[in-house]
């Protein structure tokens, strides 16, 4: 469950061979990413996920949808092969699979506090700037910024070596994230058809 809701996080989700990756004018990203940030209203998307065990030689694909709101407001939905649904409003987290459904106040669990402040800073790029969840190296390519994330946190030190987001060069927006975990599995978790700043119905962030 832990690891589960760790990687819901990363929504917001293949690295370039290192010869296509460029040196980059760090302060320059940060700044262009965040000032998107600080304009995007909503954002939504669907996303297929793609796990890779090394131990098995397998692969295991997920797809959903996945909806964002200024205010604290986050809806990740996986539709197929199964049903699960994790969303943050405001204090409230709902986590809902098949026909269950439980709704936590995470003021009253610092582990939700602290998934929930990830998970929001991380959808719109503000965990560039968050010194103390991760150590963060920028490179780009001719089409997108690479940002490797280096967890600080006990918890995230645990779960995963590092993360890797990709972001589109002249949009800013996540498009890409791989998650290499430390027993060497990874997840990536591609967002399709992203639209920013589009009406969402409220419906979808309710919690009871």
């Amino acid at each position: 469950m832990k690891k589960l809701l760790f990687l819901i996080m990363f929504i917001s989700l293949c690295l370039s061979s290192i010869s296509a990756q460029q040196k980059v004018n760090e302060a320059q990203v940060r700044q262009q990413i965040g000032a998107v940030a600080s304009r995007m209203k909503s954002m939504q998307c669907d996303f297929v996920q793609t796990k890779h065990l090394r131990m098995l030689n397998e692969k295991m694909v997920s797809r959903g949808k996945m909806y964002y709101q200024q205010g604290n407001r986050l809806r990740w939905e996986y539709t197929s092969p199964y049903a699960y649904t994790f969303v943050i409003n405001g204090s409230k987290v709902l986590i809902r699979k098949n026909k269950r459904s439980d709704v936590i106040n995470v003021n009253q669990s610092k582990m939700f506090k602290e998934i929930a402040r990830i998970m929001m800073n991380s959808v719109v790029g503000n965990c560039l700037n968050d010194k103390r969840d991760f150590k963060v190296s920028l490179t780009g390519s001719s089409s997108e910024y690479i940002a490797t994330l280096y967890p600080q946190q006990k918890q995230m030190k645990m779960l995963f070596q590092k993360i890797i987001l990709h972001f589109h060069k002249t949009r800013s927006v996540v498009t890409q994230v791989e998650l290499i975990e430390k027993k060497g599995d990874r997840t990536i978790i591609e967002l399709k058809n992203i639209k920013t700043n589009a009406a969402i119905n409220t419906k979808v962030f309710q919690v009871n």
